[in-house]
């Protein structure tokens, strides 16, 4: 209620408000209030505070609001201005774009109509349009992302097939968590002998005699996971022909899926002469326990016999360790076989221990061979059982047994203490030139495996003669 009496809000009016209080009214329910003339010059600039845009628009006023306003966007003030100065009712909102023209920079603003006092004075309440127009510009370059890789999808899926097709190995893809196909090419249809509709979504084990959906997939994934190039051989159900099946295990999208490229009897017989396939086989049945390690002694593979010596079960468990720590000499052994190895190329007969994880130390014969895969160093370890051979572990040295022929022609010259103790030098004198022999003469690792420090080694060479062996000069 007014002094007067009066409501401030009649029905369908609107009550007074101070200039003051509608100025921030206006500010307050749109981005930016722009009063301008009925020619079109700007009389004032009203900015939302909330608004950084359009805080700083002060200097808009005095100015033609046209000087404000892209190209494209004149025209069409202008004729909506002439619309509303004619009269017309309800004149639609408008879109123009403003531009700084400096940077060209430009900020879209929808502004309606509205006529204030009676001096010809128009107020154009804008809203900004930049959250709306950025929206868009994210939905269209979403849009065209998912249209690239859709793009992208299609040309690897046409050269999955292209690549499927051209092949002429069967291959099947198998989903590990439900055994059932999900692809296979036209080769693979003409080996299992049965069309692609009954293949797809079906289980792979019920292509094969008395094969288990469980058991068979587990055994592929499980031998694709060791890395051991064996076959899985299985026969076909209705023929009976027998197929050789080597797995590949890789993750899509979440899912485990398994490559299994099937090879029949028939093929499986034209690879005898194969180098690669012979090798392979080699590895994975000999007898021989074989190792392939990195230059600095981490497991790369081992075959079933390694795993054997040393009480593993599979050869994850060993993959990634230190070859070292299955010599009983640990880094002692595996520096000495690997500068032998890298020097020469390759060493023979190396006589060690080797430690297995729950047995006792086992004798061993190692031979290392350097291999050089691309511009890797890779050291190719074969062991052997020594412990069941009846030969002797250690070579005999000359040396030692004309030492050995003089303790024995001390007997009944000498006194017992003194055969003991040219019986001990003896000793001592052959383990020396055994360890010089197999550290190529490197003092320092002979002395590590002997347990001696440097110095004392250095004593005992001079001891036995053996300092200057070779023509080599006392250091």
């Amino acid at each position: 209620m007014t002094s007067r009496g009066t409501k401030y809000w009649n029905s369908g009016a609107i009550p007074l408000i101070a200039p003051e209080i509608l100025g921030d009214i206006i500010a307050e329910v749109a981005d930016v209030g722009v009063v301008i003339s009925e020619t079109g010059i700007i009389l004032s600039v009203l900015a939302n505070p909330s608004n950084s845009a359009f805080r700083e628009l002060e200097h808009w006023e005095n100015k033609d609001i046209r000087t404000t306003l892209t190209i494209e966007s004149v025209s069409k003030f202008e004729n909506r201005l002439a619309e509303f100065l004619g009269g017309k009712p309800r004149v639609r909102p408008v879109e123009l774009n403003h531009t700084d023209g400096v940077i060209g920079s430009e900020s879209p603003v929808k502004y309606s109509f509205h006529r204030i006092g009676q001096g010809g004075a128009i107020l154009l309440l804008g809203h900004d349009l930049r959250p709306i127009a950025e929206m868009q510009q994210q939905l269209v370059e979403a849009q065209l992302s998912l249209e690239r890789d859709y793009e992208t999808q299609r040309e690897y899926d046409t050269r999955f097939r292209v690549l499927m097709e051209s092949t002429s190995e069967a291959i099947v893809f198998v989903s590990v968590a439900t055994g059932e196909i999900t692809e296979a090419n036209t080769a693979a249809v003409t080996l299992l002998d049965r069309p692609i509709e009954s293949l797809i979504g079906n289980q792979l084990a019920g292509c094969f005699e008395g094969r288990k959906r469980g058991d068979m997939v587990d055994a592929l994934a499980s031998q694709a996971i060791s890395g051991v190039k064996k076959t899985i051989m299985a026969d076909l159900r209705g023929n009976g022909m027998s197929v050789q099946l080597f797995p590949t295990l890789f993750r899509a999208a979440g899912e485990r899926i398994l490559l299994c490229r099937l090879v029949s009897e028939g093929e499986g017989s034209a690879l005898a002469d194969d180098l690669n396939h012979n090798l392979h086989a080699l590895y994975s049945d000999g007898p021989e326990a074989i190792v392939f390690t990195a230059e600095n002694g981490d497991v790369l593979s081992a075959n079933d016999a390694f795993l054997d010596l040393v009480d593993v079960a599979h050869d994850i468990n060993v993959r990634g360790r230190s070859f070292a720590d299955y010599l009983q000499r640990g880094s002692v052994d595996f520096k000495v076989m690997a500068e032998n190895a890298q020097r020469a190329g390759r060493m023979r007969n190396y006589a060690t221990k080797l430690a297995g994880e729950y047995g006792s130390p086992r004798a061993t014969d190692v031979s290392v061979t350097r291999i050089m895969a691309g511009q890797q160093t890779v050291f190719a370890f074969v062991l052997r059982d020594a412990s069941r051979s009846d030969k002797a572990q250690t070579r005999p040295h000359p040396s030692s047994d004309e030492s050995m022929r003089s303790v024995a022609e001390l007997v009944g010259s000498a006194t017992l203490k003194d055969i003991v103790s040219e019986t001990t030098n003896v000793v001592e004198k052959m383990c020396i030139e055994t360890a010089v022999e197999l550290t190529m003469n490197n003092r320092v690792a002979a002395a590590e495996m002997l347990g001696l420090s440097r110095q004392s080694l250095y004593v005992k060479l001079r001891k036995f003669g053996l300092l200057s062996r070779d023509g080599e000069a006392e250091n």
